[in-house]
């Protein structure tokens, strides 16, 4: 019996952005084509301005490709207006920076619920939320801890808590490591890891860090913008 073939997470067809520049356009990417599987993990490589954060951006729908089709399942994210970006985002993705935007004032438990909260959650079922996302990256000890008291890498820990808090279908995260020491980053790295295979979350990591990248099953390489290699281990 024939099987229909599943539809990819990603779908990008010839997708390009650019930006006024003074006194001319300044393109970005040029005219990806790429598809993501439900599931994958996957690095994003490449110098310093090759596009990686722009490309990543696209994909969590912080904006919208110049030209070219970018779909999530059959959704032309494309064609989303402001209001459908936001609840998209607040559904299905996850954001991990290089920064953790935690507020010092408040509770490590406190600012994994808070996002929740503010959408309109009921506090006790945003609590309860973000404890069991507390406990997922080894935190379960720290939750009452206020931000000032926990290491670097507890902070991001927390900041991939509050990404996780509503497990959405992807997780994306900018240089979640660039701040910590080798170590620590290879703790949070491989972290980001279990998850995606525990929960079953798409992970797409933007890194200039090679150890982590090799960790994930595929690499693209970006350079002036353009999808130059892909790679799996």
């Amino acid at each position: 019996m024939m099987t229909t073939p599943s539809t990819p997470l990603y779908r990008l067809e010839g997708v390009g952005k650019e930006y006024d520049g003074p006194g001319e356009e300044l393109v970005i990417l040029k005219g990806l084509d790429l598809t993501i599987e439900a599931g994958e993990s996957v690095a994003i490589v490449g110098a310093s301005g090759s596009g990686k954060s722009t490309l990543l951006h696209l994909l969590g729908a912080l904006d919208t490709p110049t030209w070219g089709k970018l779909h999530f399942l059959d959704r032309d994210m494309g064609a989303m207006s402001p209001e459908e970006k936001a609840a998209f985002r607040n559904r299905e993705i996850g954001f991990v920076f290089q920064f953790h935007h935690l507020l010092p004032e408040f509770s490590t438990v406190e600012n994994v619920a808070m996002q929740a909260i503010i959408s309109g959650m009921p506090h006790a079922e945003a609590y309860g939320l973000a404890r069991e996302a507390l406990d997922k990256v080894g935190l379960s000890g720290r939750v009452e801890h206020k931000v000032t008291t926990l290491s670097g890498g507890e902070r991001q820990r927390a900041a991939i808590a509050r990404a996780i808090l509503l497990r959405p279908r992807v997780l994306l995260a900018d240089e979640p490591t660039g701040n910590l020491d080798e170590r620590t980053g290879d703790v949070v790295g491989r972290m980001l890891l279990d998850l995606n295979r525990e929960l079953g979350m798409t992970l797409i990591v933007v890194t200039h860090n090679r150890e982590l990248a090799d960790l994930m099953g595929r690499r693209l390489e970006l350079r002036a913008g353009e999808l130059y290699d892909q790679h799996r281990p």
